[in-house]
């Protein structure tokens, strides 16, 4: 049975009829120029540092800021009212301030910016600052923070907020002086995108945001402590250029710093020039195209079994922004057992070698060093050996012929699986796909095919269940024209469900696929595998009807329960509702599992392919 609430908001605007917009509710930012573009003169009278602030976030060409207003940033929302060339959106928590900050960040090649008020303002921002930082996002967090006298006095909302993120943030500053305010901003956006990127927070006391001072935004920045590696050295790779041609049984295994260095075009061009099976992480997916034969799928604790074969079995492997992290390779001495030779390819030194040793280290821009190996490889008359390449790609294929991700399908109740094929039919694999973190996370990363970078966001390092809805408010905003998708749990979503509310006022329209098992769906599974089935505090026996919560808010509810109407609803969904946002809660299989799957503490190769392998 399928029940569809036609009648809780108000009809679908239509595409040419656009809607009107206000200060608060618009999604375009109203145009403006920079100081450094309107002449020299302009900036010579002294400004409060909240308008110093507000004219360092034009001059870094920020057009959308997350936040969410408190007594110590008042100044700062004040001076944000008095502009006009940067858009504000009011979120309902300050958690979902920093990940849509975070997803406005991964699904385009911009810096995410929040504003958060002191005390609790921050301390709630904290799980989301940590997200980024585990995945290594750019980001400039912006804290207020008690009078400068008051710090230390244990004054009404104040924390040390230096203290607190300094462990998951990339570098954060207190500012004590209004003339730095502007120096700091620079060094803030710029520490955030260069080297390997990451949030960076800047802490500012409210008096400092009412103090005057002559705004002068720097241009050249020299910081003698922070020079990070971009080319790669030459003799390495030269070195890692006669490894891949003298390879027997290669294997590229990629991550997240392709998709962050923007190196998709350099990747796929290395892949079809030399012909080698490639593999990308979690992170990863996307920077190659999972429709090409080539892609091996996803490796790792749910990855596939020619995937981690493979990456157990070549003699030559190329890791490229990636960090061998234990949901890749599972035990490390296992993985250890195969002799292989292995080039990592890393902006960041501590990354190589953390977990795995490496044969050649290459420490630079992910984007620079594949550019420069794909020189060289073009410009040499050698090439691979083919027949080995040929024999390689037959074992390949015997592994890959296990079909590891088949399922069985059901007409009685609907498959999770299932629905995540007929997303992926129904957008054409083009939508943006944002994820909670569970079950559900597993099954999108496996059957959505993605085929472009920055399509697939989730967060992998910390795992953080709630983001899925703040991700897709931050994706539309940056990408206002893309179809937008959010595969959720039942659980994740009620995180930040007050999100609904900020997606009514901006119009925000993600469809969110929330595949409801009523249950804590991985802590299940593990409780099943690990726990003797003993399924302590898993199960979800107070959930709300999503139908009706959805409509209160204003948008359209979908319940589906037959496994026929799986696809009449999502296509339905993205078309009749195209500019609305529509929950639709599929009620699946409680049972159902994420197959395959390398328990805790065993190797690569070491994998329960179903629960026949129990």
């Amino acid at each position: 049975m399928r029940s569809l609430a036609h009648d809780a908001a108000p009809a679908p605007i239509a595409a040419d009829s656009p809607p009107k917009f206000s200060r608060s509710d618009s999604h375009r930012a109203p145009q403006a120029v920079p100081a450094s573009e309107q002449g020299p003169d302009l900036a010579e009278a002294p400004i409060t540092g909240a308008e110093i602030l507000v004219r360092c976030l034009q001059e870094e060409g920020v057009r959308h800021v997350f936040g969410y207003p408190g007594g110590a940033v008042l100044y700062i929302y004040d001076a944000i009212f008095k502009q006009e060339y940067f858009q504000h959106v009011l979120v309902r928590h300050e958690q979902a301030a920093v990940h849509a900050a975070d997803a406005y960040s991964r699904s385009s090649q911009k810096v995410g910016v929040c504003l958060v008020t002191s005390g609790p303002g921050v301390t709630n921002a904290v799980t989301g600052i940590a997200t980024a930082y585990m995945d290594s996002i750019p980001m400039v967090i912006i804290s207020g923070q008690v009078p400068t006298h008051a710090i230390g006095q244990d004054a009404f909302q104040e924390c040390d907020t230096v203290g607190i993120t300094r462990p998951c943030v990339k570098h954060n500053f207190l500012v004590k002086d209004v003339a730095e305010l502007a120096s700091t901003m620079r060094k803030a956006f710029h520490i955030a995108t260069s080297g390997r990127p990451g949030p960076v927070l800047v802490d500012i006391p409210k008096d400092i945001t009412v103090k005057q001072h002559v705004f002068s935004y720097p241009r050249d920045l020299v910081m003698r402590s922070y020079n990070p590696v971009v080319k790669g050295h030459a003799g390495q790779i030269k070195k890692a250029v006669q490894l891949l041609l003298s390879a027997q049984r290669p294997m590229i295994y990629t991550g997240g710093g392709v998709i962050l260095a923007n190196a998709a075009e350099q990747l796929t061009r290395l892949v079809d020039l030399l012909g080698f099976p490639i593999t990308n992480t979690l992170m990863g997916l996307g920077a190659y195209r999972a429709s090409d034969r080539k892609f091996l799928g996803m490796p790792g604790m749910h990855g596939t079994i020619e995937a981690n074969q493979a990456m157990q079995n070549c003699d030559v492997l190329l890791a490229v922004g990636a960090r061998f992290d234990d949901r890749v390779i599972g035990d490390p001495k296992h993985f250890a057992q195969n002799p292989r030779k292995i080039i990592h390819v890393d902006i960041d030194p501590s990354s190589i070698s953390k977990r795995v040793k490496v044969d050649v280290p290459i420490v630079g821009d992910v984007r620079e060093v594949l550019g420069e190996i794909l020189s060289q490889l073009e410009a040499s008359s050698t090439r691979p050996d083919a027949r080995a390449l040929e024999s390689w790609w037959k074992q390949v294929e015997q592994w890959r012929a296990r079909d590891c991700l088949k399922y069985e399908n059901s007409s009685k109740v609907i498959k999770p699986q299932y629905v995540v094929e007929k997303l992926w039919e129904i957008t054409r694999g083009d939508a943006f796909i944002t994820s909670d973190v569970g079950q559900h996370q597993m099954w999108a990363a496996q059957y959505y095919r993605f085929d472009k970078p920055r399509r697939w966001i989730n967060s992998g390092g910390l795992g953080t269940m709630g983001v899925g809805l703040p991700y897709a408010m931050g994706v539309q905003m940056a990408n206002p024209d893309a179809t937008v998708a959010v595969i959720t749990g039942e659980s994740s979503i009620q995180m930040n469900i007050q999100e609904l509310s900020t997606c009514k006022q901006y119009r925000f329209t993600p469809k969110i696929v929330n595949l409801n098992n009523r249950y804590l769906g991985m802590v299940r599974q593990w409780q099943q595998l690990e726990y003797g089935g003993r399924y302590s505090e898993s199960y979800m026996d107070a959930l709300p009807d999503f139908v009706k919560l959805a409509e209160s808010y204003g948008h359209v509810g979908m319940r589906i329960e037959d496994p026929k109407d799986v696809e009449p609803a999502l296509r339905e969904a993205f078309t009749t509702y195209k500019d609305r946002l529509v929950f639709m809660d599929f009620i699946t299989d409680q049972t159902e599992n994420v197959w395959p799957m390398v328990r805790a503490g065993k190797g690569l190769t070491e994998m329960i392919l179903g629960a026949e392998d129990l």
